[in-house]
C-alpha cells in the first residue's frame, strides 16, 4: 500500500504541472464560443459525470466551418449546438466534422451533425470501425469471453451483474446512432487544408487505437483531443474486447513520438480542462506518471498478486461499477507492459491470473515511499 508520509514524486509532478501556463482566465459557457487562435474557436458541452465538460473546437475556413469532436449524445448537447449555429457561424455552413477518436463524448453527435449539414465525417480508419464495433457490442450484450476476462482478474459474478445493468444504461437507441454510414479516412502524416492553413494529422495510440491530433504549424496550435491533457490523465486500459492487448506500450511510444514532433511554444487545445502552454513538460510528466505506476506494481508483486487486489496501490477510493471496469483495465494495461519488458510474469491458477515480479534488479530500482500519490479514481474517459 502507498505510504502517505512520503510525497517526493508527487512534489515532482506538481512542479511539472506548475510549469504549464494557462493563457485564458475564463472558459466559454455552454452554447457560446471563444476565439483562441486566428480562426479557431473553443466551445464546451456538458458531460453527466464528475468531469462535467468536454472541449470542442470550430475552425473557420473560407467557405465554411470544420467541427472537431461533437459531444455526447442526447437532447441537451443538440440544443447547445443549435444555439451555436444560430449565433456563432456568421452565415457560413459546416463543411466537415472531424472526430479525434471513438469515445462517445467525442462521437455522440456525429450522426446528427453530418445529417444536419450534409457534411462528411473525417476519422482515422481504426477509430471509425472501432466505434461501429462498440455500438454493436452494446446491443449484443456480454459473452463468455467477457465473463472470463473479469473472473480471471479476480472479479465475482456480482460484478458481472453490475456490468449487465451498466450496458443497458449505455446502449444507444436506434434513432440515436453516433456514427454515419460513411467517412473520409485520415492517416498519420497527412495534411488537410482548412482555409489558408495546413493542419498535420498526428496519430497517437493507447487511449484509443488511432487517435487523431490536428497540428497547425502556422498558427502554433495543436488540437490534442484526449491524447494530451493538462491536469488529468486519460484512461489507458485493457478491455474484454482485446484481453491480451498492450495499450500502455503504445501510449508511452506515442508520447515519445510527440515529444520529437512538437515544439514547446505551441498552444495545446485539449478535450478536457483548459488550453495550455508547456507541451514538452506535460508529455514527459505523463510518461513519468505511468512509469512510476509500473514501478509501484513491481514492488507490490514480489509475492504473486491478483489484478483486482492491486487496485488500492493505484487508486485511493474503493472502485465500483464503471470505475472498477476502468480501473481494472488500467491496472492490467500496466501489468501487460511490464510483461513485455520481462519484469512481471503471469500464471493461471484455478482460472485466476497471478502476477509476480521477476526482475532480479528490482531492489536496485525500487523507491518505496517515494511515489506519486494514488489517483482518487480512474478517469471515465
Amino acid at each position: 500500500m502507498y505510504d502517505e508520509k512520503h510525497h517526493f514524486y508527487g512534489q515532482v509532478m506538481r512542479i511539472i504541472h506548475e510549469t504549464l501556463q494557462y493563457p485564458f482566465s475564463t472558459s466559454p459557457e455552454f452554447g457560446t464560443t471563444m476565439q483562441v487562435a486566428p480562426g479557431v474557436y473553443w466551445l464546451r458541452m456538458p458531460l453527466p459525470m464528475s468531469l462535467n465538460h468536454i472541449n470542442l473546437y470550430l475552425i473557420e475556413g473560407n467557405k465554411g466551418w470544420t467541427i472537431v469532436d461533437t459531444g455526447i449524445r442526447g437532447d441537451e448537447t443538440r440544443d447547445h449546438w443549435h444555439t451555436i449555429f444560430e449565433n456563432c457561424l456568421g452565415g457560413k455552413p459546416v463543411n466537415q466534422v472531424i472526430c479525434t477518436h471513438m469515445h462517445p463524448d467525442h462521437t455522440g453527435q456525429a450522426g446528427f451533425l453530418t445529417d444536419l449539414w450534409r457534411a462528411p465525417l473525417l476519422m482515422s480508419y481504426g477509430e471509425y470501425y472501432q466505434t461501429r464495433v462498440m455500438n454493436s457490442m452494446m446491443r449484443d450484450g456480454g459473452h463468455w469471453q467477457t465473463s472470463e476476462y473479469f473472473q480471471r482478474n479476480g472479479l465475482t459474478e456480482d460484478f458481472l451483474t453490475q456490468m449487465a445493468e451498466m450496458r443497458s444504461n449505455f446502449t444507444p437507441e436506434p434513432e440515436d446512432l453516433p456514427i454515419p454510414n460513411s467517412y473520409i479516412r485520415l492517416s498519420d502524416g497527412e495534411h488537410i487544408m482548412i482555409g489558408d492553413n495546413s493542419w498535420d494529422i498526428l496519430v497517437g495510440s493507447g487511449h484509443s487505437p488511432e487517435h487523431i491530433c490536428l497540428y497547425c504549424k502556422e498558427l502554433e496550435v495543436i488540437i490534442s483531443g484526449d491524447q494530451i491533457l493538462p491536469v488529468i490523465t486519460s484512461n489507458v486500459s485493457v478491455s474484454p474486447t482485446e484481453p491480451f492487448g498492450n495499450p500502455m506500450t503504445s501510449w508511452l511510444e506515442s508520447h515519445e513520438k510527440f515529444k520529437k514532433l512538437l515544439p514547446d511554444e505551441i498552444l495545446v487545445l485539449p478535450a478536457h480542462n483548459e488550453p495550455f502552454y508547456g507541451v514538452q513538460a506535460r508529455l514527459q510528466g505523463l510518461i513519468d506518471h505511468h512509469e512510476d505506476r509500473m514501478l509501484i506494481l513491481e514492488e507490490s508483486c514480489v509475492q504473486p498478486q491478483i489484478a483486482v487486489d492491486l487496485l488500492p496501490h493505484l487508486f485511493k477510493r474503493k472502485l465500483e461499477g464503471a470505475s472498477m471496469f476502468m480501473g481494472l483495465g488500467e491496472c492490467i494495461a500496466h501489468l501487460h507492459c511490464l510483461m513485455t519488458r520481462k519484469r512481471i510474469e503471469r500464471t493461471l491458477k484455478d482460472n485466476v491470473y497471478y502476477y509476480r515480479s521477476i526482475d532480479p534488479n528490482l531492489a536496485e530500482r525500487a523507491t518505496p515511499g517515494r511515489h506519486e500519490e494514488p489517483d482518487d479514481e480512474p478517469m471515465l474517459i
